[in-house]
């Protein structure tokens, strides 16, 4: 591998490791919801997590990465900010978009240490001044670009980053044991290629999933006398 090459692959890594500090280890993205309902049970947290990818994640998150990641190699920084009021307006509960945002600013917050780079640094500063929401998406794929990391890549990484934190939810939830976690992301995967490269073709005029569902879900979470996640 060209050194190059090797530091896009490690940039990849870093970003997507669940140690990275982002704080999405709060996070159950609307698991615990279904949980709590018996909605979800061990023999089909596949089938729920391959649905919230292909109809909810991919078409919302993982596109606005991807012009997020566009604009911020560009320089289009109206098309970024576009992105981000557009995936914050497509989240239809509190603690979706509250949950977006504090990941994002801190995500955007130890990238801007860890990368140095200026686009980052732009980017940080739109959100300070809260002239953007800030959400996580939209800063990992700005993050991505600064890493020089290709848009494809890129979105597949954040998506494999959301799967992996689910999957760490369902570990928590004792839906899921370790060697299983680890067949869930396994079975994931030819999921997230086929949603990436849906997600890279898009505009932002296609920005937006459907999954009612996970709406109602998140909802009823929200009211919950007890919680263990954010979301």
């Amino acid at each position: 591998m060209a050194g190059g090459r090797v530091i896009e692959l490690l940039g990849c890594l870093q970003l997507a490791d669940s140690a990275f500090p982002s704080g999405l280890y709060t996070l159950s993205h609307g698991l615990e919801g279904y949980a709590e309902a018996r909605r979800v049970d061990g023999q089909t947290l596949t089938a729920l997590l391959a649905d919230l990818l292909r109809h909810s994640v991919g078409p919302a998150d993982g596109v606005a990465s991807a012009l997020a990641h566009r604009g911020a190699l560009s320089g289009d920084w109206d098309l970024v900010a576009a992105a981000d009021h557009r995936l914050y307006a497509t989240k239809l509960n509190r603690e979706l978009r509250t949950a977006a945002t504090r990941t994002g600013r801190q995500l955007v917050q130890v990238a801007a240490t860890v990368f140095g780079s200026p686009a980052v640094e732009r980017y940080a500063a739109m959100v300070a001044e809260r002239r953007v929401p800030g959400c996580q998406a939209v800063a990992a794929g700005v993050v991505y670009a600064a890493a020089g990391v290709d848009v494809e890549e890129a979105v597949a990484s954040e998506l494999f980053a959301y799967s992996a934190s689910f999957a760490g939810a369902a570990l928590r939830l004792r839906l899921a044991d370790h060697v299983t976690a680890q067949v869930l992301l396994r079975e994931t995967a030819p999921v997230i290629a086929e949603v990436s490269e849906d997600a890279v073709g898009r505009t932002l005029a296609d920005l937006g999933g459907c999954a009612p569902m996970a709406d109602v879900m998140s909802g009823r979470h929200e009211r919950a006398t007890a919680r263990l996640f954010t979301t």
